[in-house]
């Protein structure tokens, strides 16, 4: 078979030889490669530098590769033929290695409530912007850039925000960043240096907000959640000067903060006090029109963080913070020691996406798609799951809150349903408080209707099997 891409190039080979060493240079060369081989560090075929090359690389005569190679050959490692290059010979035998592993557990039905539809994700018109974006950008976009983020790209991002979410966004505050979960660490070590020690989380809440805190140095102030979002009477006698709020679908129970609601928390931060807006998904709204951000009303007291995770695909790894001007110096120190800026390819084919108007014609495709599937998870959970009560209490987002009967041994329903194939995330996962009423997350936005059918089903018989 012949290689399109052309030949295979040598492999390169790090030799460390001692001058000052009793050995002489060729036995060095071979007992390094020699045990590199036997740990299989060189794997079998793998093409080895030319005599004339490695001589060159280590400044020693071409007669010392030749005679350390020869060597090698001799006892087998290596293989070299007239006119062919040196390769490590495939009878050799090192260290066997198991395959690289994932700390991700795969599913055949995998309800993640945070997983959009990956297979919906737009490749073709995202290379069209990707190509776009190398080919019109001046070279010196691929140096070390400002770690705010690309300057073109936070001001497409400031004019897409305004117009779609009703933000007041400045570019000028804005960092781009690799997610939400990295912007909001960015953020609590910031306000940690200003002396902040508690931040206030909605009681029930995403998981990942509280080991953020905590692994910030912060201590959690849990603050409950009825229907009508954080209760802010609440908040308000907890002493704290901060709290994270996902006002637009809350998480997980989907209530969407009432106006009255808005008001009071936008009078509670006050002249002091810091509201983090988690905006994850607010375009994805079904019975009604998208809810505005919570960051347009206040923005010297509200930092919003937002993504492309649900928006396009968390691989992706881009995201940005709009953060009041008294913040954004800490944020950008932090986001600089950190990793000098996000990677910019991505950047670039965001803002060229976004430009093209791909992004809002991707999300009108997504909105359809969603709607749907989210209906044939209601209509399978009346089927096969009855036991189960729709708790969420929004038609909107990537995933249902399904109540479960008083006494359900919750751990032992998401072991059952694990060996049937499904992956779920029971309700427990995201309390603070360590009772409650059990449930489970049920995200839909990465399975095709067929498979929600056919998960629901198996969920059904799992929780058969633990109530008996």
């Amino acid at each position: 078979m012949i290689n399109q891409r052309g030949p295979v190039a040598p492999t390169e080979v790090l030799v460390e030889l001692d001058r000052a060493s009793e050995l002489p240079l060729h036995t060095q060369i071979e007992r390094f490669l020699r045990e590199r081989i036997r740990a299989g560090s060189l794997a079998a075929d793998t093409r080895l530098p030319s005599t004339r090359a490695l001589a060159g690389t280590l400044g020693v005569s071409r007669g010392v590769i030749t005679e350390a190679y020869g060597q090698l050959t001799a006892e087998g490692y290596l293989s070299t033929r007239q006119g062919a290059p040196v390769r490590v010979a495939g009878v050799v035998h090192g260290v066997e290695r198991p395959p690289a592993g994932s700390l991700l557990r795969r599913y055949r039905y995998n309800f993640h409530p945070g997983l959009p539809d990956l297979a919906g994700f737009p490749r073709e018109a995202w290379m069209r912007s990707v190509r776009a974006a190398l080919r019109g950008s001046p070279l010196d976009v691929l140096g070390y850039g400002d770690p705010r983020g690309d300057p073109s790209l936070r001001e497409t991002l400031a004019e897409h925000l305004g117009r779609v979410r009703g933000c007041d966004a400045d570019p000028e505050h804005m960092v781009v960043c690799t997610g939400f979960m990295q912007g909001f660490s960015l953020l609590c070590r910031a306000l940690r240096g200003r002396g902040v020690e508690r931040v206030a989380l909605e009681e029930p809440g995403w998981h990942n907000h509280r080991l953020i805190v905590e692994q910030a140095g912060l201590e959690v102030v849990p603050i409950p959640v009825d229907e009508q979002g954080i209760v802010v009477d609440a908040l308000a006698a907890a002493g704290v000067s901060t709290v994270l709020v996902t006002p637009a679908n809350q998480f997980p129970s989907g209530a969407v903060l009432t106006p009255e609601r808005r008001t009071a928390l936008v009078d509670w931060a006050g002249d002091e006090n810091l509201i983090v807006e988690d905006d994850y998904d607010s375009e994805f709204r079904y019975d009604r029109v998208a809810v505005g951000a919570l960051q347009g009303l206040a923005p010297e007291r509200i930092a919003q963080i937002g993504s492309a995770s649900k928006r396009l695909a968390p691989g992706l790894r881009l995201g940005w913070m709009l953060l009041p001007s008294w913040l954004t110096w800490e944020v950008t120190a932090g986001k600089t020691i950190e990793d000098g800026g996000s990677e910019i390819v991505g950047q670039l084919a965001l803002r060229d996406f976004i430009a093209a108007g791909e992004l809002d014609r991707h999300i009108r495709r997504m909105r359809l798609s969603y709607r749907a599937r989210r209906e044939v998870t209601l209509g399978a959970l009346a089927r096969w799951f009855p036991q189960a009560s729709v708790a969420t209490r929004g038609a909107a987002g990537l995933f249902a809150l399904a109540g479960l009967p008083r006494g359900t041994d919750e751990p032992a329903l998401v072991r059952a349903a694990a060996a049937r194939g499904v992956g779920v995330e029971g309700l427990a996962m995201h309390r603070w408080a360590a009772s409650g009423d059990p449930g489970l997350l049920l995200g839909y936005g990465n399975l095709a209707e067929p498979a929600i059918e056919q998960g629901i089903r198996l969920l059904g018989e799992a929780f058969a099997e633990v109530a008996t």
